[in-house]
């Protein structure tokens, strides 16, 4: 689709400097821009693009000034990077635009669901299910017996929802993902066998909650696993059974959550970062990546380390860590010099 940068800038509020009548029709890198091409400029760092771009038109902050003539046309906004995010949110809901139930998908009959569902095809919806209204459920999707889905739900495709799981408005959750599978509990046997513990519990998830690609998120053994409004959850993590994440924390890719252990609100955890079971983590903590927690920890906390601890104590203590070597050196010397 065409828009002129005049009905661009009307949507974000924005003033344009030069031809508001010139058309564009697709989104690209300021550095790799051609005729037709929209894109945005606020970091520093890119400025000399801006007189070699093809670019018809860039969205640029307020106060952006430029020494130089330029060939594309401006348009000028409070904040370059909220406003092309906007545009980009407009664009993705456009390209996801979809409803109807596709051939060779199944609903039971006993499922209930609110307008305009999207239901791709060989999907599968259980019994009892309750869908809300706008839910889109993408090819080969499994939403199992019992489960609840809120408005504007998005479950992409291959995701695997297990039976009696809840989820809240909004959500998102990209492909290959699985809620609700058995948690990882066994009584270990006299004979060094394992014996299964049942897992009848379910998984709850708030409003607002993005679950990347091929995440893992286990069923309760009693009770629920929950997960709270606001999260956001990278690719390729692993939350046990009976953990609680609360409100707004974000965690990177290939970080492991063990049963049990309760995450607080607000927190940032790197990629990589291992947390053992039946812990409690803080509000508002900060975990750098590849960081292993095993004890509790404080609300406000910044910790880095395997096992982890105060991150300003680590970073001084790395500087004798890498020097190991030289330190031990210089002391064989020296008992070398007074033997």
């Amino acid at each position: 689709m065409k828009f002129s940068v005049g009905q661009i800038a009307e949507a974000l509020n924005g003033k344009v400097e030069g031809n508001p009548e010139e058309e564009v029709f697709t989104l690209s890198k300021i550095e790799e821009a051609e005729k037709g091409s929209l894109c945005f400029l606020s970091n520093p760092k890119y400025f000399h693009h801006i007189s070699t771009t093809g670019a018809t038109a860039v969205i640029v902050d307020d106060q952006f000034k430029s020494e130089e003539k330029l060939d594309c046309t401006l348009i000028r906004v409070d904040d370059a990077y909220a406003s092309f995010t906007q545009i980009l949110k407009m664009v993705n809901e456009v390209r996801s635009r979809k409803e109807g139930i596709e051939p060779q998908s199944f609903i039971h009959d006993t499922a209930e669901y609110g307008e305009s569902l999207y239901l791709g095809a060989f999907a599968y919806v259980g019994s009892n299910v309750k869908l809300g209204n706008r839910v889109k459920i993408y090819p080969q999707a499994y939403v199992g017996d019992n489960v609840t889905l809120g408005n504007d739900v998005v479950i992409q495709a291959g995701v695997k929802i297990m039976p009696d799981c809840i989820i809240g408005d909004r959500v998102v959750i990209e492909a290959g993902s699985i809620i609700g599978a058995d948690g990882f509990g066994y009584i270990p046997q006299e004979d060094g066998s394992y014996d299964k513990i049942p897992q009848i519990g379910n998984v709850i998830i708030g409003n607002d909650v993005n679950i990347g690609a091929l995440t893992t998120i286990d069923r309760a053994t009693m009770g629920s696993t929950v997960i709270k409004d606001g999260v956001k959850l990278d690719n390729q993590i692993q939350i046990g059974h009976n953990v609680e994440i609360d409100k707004h924390t974000a965690i990177a890719a290939q970080t492991g959550i063990a049963g049990s252990s309760k995450v607080g609100k607000f927190c940032r955890i790197g990629g990589q970062v291992g947390i053992a079971g039946h812990l409690k983590v803080g509000d508002k903590v900060g975990i750098q990546a590849q960081s292993g927690i095993g004890s509790n920890i404080k609300d406000g906390s910044a910790i880095q380390g395997s096992p982890a601890f105060n991150i300003g104590d680590y970073n001084r203590s790395y500087v004798y860590f890498k020097n190991l070597p030289k330190l031990e050196k210089r002391l064989t010397d020296l008992e070398k010099k007074h033997s």
